[in-house]
């Protein structure tokens, strides 16, 4: 992770911690719309990288979701542009959270992966 720590969430939920654990199952380099796209596809690796991708994602959500039960939670970076985050991540949750039903919503940012930037931008001065 680039804080030096080991361990945190974002070495897993990253575009890099995605690509890190398909590299170490097959070996091979891809990126982490590309591993998704082979999961749709039928891929099992890639199905296997990406079902493990999901829970754990639903699982950290969930931990917020539990402390603070927020209306809804808006996903960006790089893998917010993966589809199968809102279809699945959404039902994932129900296992995880504390209560009986879950009313937080999970979405992709306005402006995708770009939202971090343009957030900068208007406090620039």
């Amino acid at each position: 992770c680039y804080c030096g720590k080991h361990g945190c969430i974002e070495t897993y939920l990253s575009g890099p911690g995605l690509e890190r654990a398909y590299t170490s199952m097959t070996s091979q380099h891809l990126g982490g719309a590309e591993i998704a796209s082979r999961a749709d596809a039928g891929d099992s690796a890639a199905a296997a990288i990406m079902a493990t991708y999901i829970d754990r994602f639903a699982r950290s959500l969930a931990t917020v979701i539990n402390i603070i039960d927020p209306d809804i939670v808006v996903v960006g970076g790089g893998l917010s542009r993966i589809e199968r985050i809102y279809r699945d991540v959404p039902n994932a949750l129900a296992k995880c959270v504390f209560s009986d039903t879950v009313a937080t919503t999970v979405v992709k940012a306005r402006h995708g992966d770009a939202s971090g930037v343009r957030g900068a931008a208007w406090l620039w001065p």
